[in-house]
């Protein structure tokens, strides 16, 4: 029933094309009122925003949270951290007896208040943790965690396949009416046509979104990192761009025939973004999303073999980054997501071509995103803004990502001028395998607010 003022700070909504100084009352977990500066009365709690940027809430489309949906013995149902690691603050773990224990390098709680701290109030887990997110039972497991967890929207999306194996559908209808949000293999492609065309239908009918993983597992096989030079003189198996390419344009191809919503996921070449804008010449119903390591890094990043670089799809060539760039900003991209893919420091310690993976970014994401996009004046504040607020909430279909009045009241407020290094060991994610740590950078969340509740505050 508090009613929260935010005032004076510049008020970001692509969604409502508002961008002026001005007042932002929040009542009952709700946006009340936008207005001038003492025109909106008493407030219960009233927060200075003056020099800050207050925007929607970010929406990650693309978050690994390693927490399994549940470990079932003998009928029990029970939590995963009741028989297994603990992860503390720093990353450090005990490795339970189970030789096949799962990797806790994040859970929900872990995943959801790293989350926050990056100015994300709602992300998508996706579902290739171990055991798959493949049934209704899983998907209201994530649902019950995130709710404990009462930080970041956490909203489950479920498996394709059964087993994410690719070769049965799931019950897609059964996991929807659980909660799911989107359906995806994530980490594999479904390399049977007619499954693939089977799951968009069903996908399709129940009006939900399919985020694909592209990538052809028989022109993939074997790759470490990027096909080309570097790959050669570093003695490690190349994994080709043609792999994400032709899997973009099947993709977009049975988006096209099924009426299917398509998502692509972490695009990451020049020819991906070619077939992408061919589909949407031909308006068929695609969008897609890139992550910050692949707008901010090349391949050349892994000459010394440090596997933080490591990641799926690998880092690119520089006309690969150029590509997707432009695409960003002529909205080929529609959106930005982070992939946050986080691992425990023990295995990624292992030798390049055996370590797993993958990178964290919820909480390095927006300043990474301001480096490549805003301080070299290829986007606007308002138009980064769009490309993590309304744009990701278009692609699944849920109310956010506006400040529009009666909209949710997920907030987060930003001062665009701070000055800071990335120092992973900071982070509230319980990983650490950050490409970033140690860069200048500026742009920072101050306060994050979901429902109207003060979830994060940088002191």
């Amino acid at each position: 029933m508090t009613r929260l003022l935010l005032a004076g700070g510049r008020v970001i909504d692509p969604a409502s094309g508002r961008d002026d100084e001005a007042d932002l009352l929040i009542e009952r977990g709700r946006i009340a009122a936008i207005g001038r500066s003492g025109t909106l009365g008493p407030a219960d709690r009233t927060i200075d925003c003056r020099d800050r940027l207050v925007v929607p809430g970010f929406i990650d489309l693309h978050v690994h949270l390693r927490e399994p949906p549940f470990f079932a013995e003998g009928g029990e149902v029970r939590r995963p951290q009741d028989e297994t690691r603990r992860v503390s603050r720093h990353g450090e773990s005990s490795t339970p007896p189970a030789a096949e224990a799962p990797d806790l390098s994040e859970t929900i709680a872990s995943g959801a208040a790293a989350a926050v701290a990056g100015g994300f109030t709602t992300i998508c887990a996706m579902p290739n943790t171990r055991p798959p997110v493949d049934s209704a039972e899983a998907v209201g497991y994530y649902v019950a965690r995130a709710r404990e967890a009462s930080l970041a929207r956490v909203l489950p999306v479920g498996c394709m396949t059964q087993g994410r194996a690719g070769r049965e559908p799931a019950d897609l209808a059964a996991m929807r009416r659980a909660g799911a949000v989107a359906f995806s293999d994530d980490g594999s492609d479904v390399a049977d046509a007619a499954v693939f065309e089977q799951v968009l239908r069903e996908a399709a009918r129940l009006g939900v979104p399919a985020l694909c993983h592209c990538e052809d597992a028989a022109l993939a096989a074997g790759g470490v990192i990027n096909d080309g030079p570097l790959a050669s003189a570093l003695g490690l198996p190349g994994l080709p761009p043609e792999a994400e390419e032709v899997a973009v344009e099947r993709a977009c191809d049975l988006a096209a025939r099924t009426g299917c919503r398509v998502h692509i996921c972490h695009v990451s070449t020049e020819g991906a973004v070619a077939a992408l804008r061919r589909a949407k010449s031909a308006r068929a119903p695609v969008t897609a999303e890139a992550a910050p390591h692949h707008l901010a890094l090349t391949e050349e990043a892994l000459a010394r073999r440090d596997t933080v670089f490591k990641v799926n799809p690998p880092l690119r060539s520089g006309h690969d980054v150029d590509a997707l760039l432009r695409a960003v900003c002529d909205r080929t991209i529609d959106c930005l997501a982070t992939d946050h893919a986080p691992h425990a420091a023990a295995e990624k310690a292992k030798r390049l071509a055996e370590a797993p993976p993958g990178m964290i970014g919820l909480e390095s994401a927006l300043p990474v995103y301001l480096a490549t996009l805003v301080e070299s004046y290829l986007l606007a504040w308002p138009q980064l803004v769009a490309r993590l607020t309304i744009n990701p909430a278009r692609v699944l279909g849920i109310e956010g990502g506006t400040l529009s009045v009666g909209a949710p009241a997920d907030v987060a407020v930003i001062d665009p001028e701070a000055r800071w290094t990335i120092d992973p060991r900071q982070f509230r994610s319980a990983a650490r395998n950050c490409p970033f740590a140690g860069w200048d950078v500026r742009g920072r969340v101050m306060m994050t607010i979901v429902g109207g509740k003060v979830v994060f505050q940088y002191v």
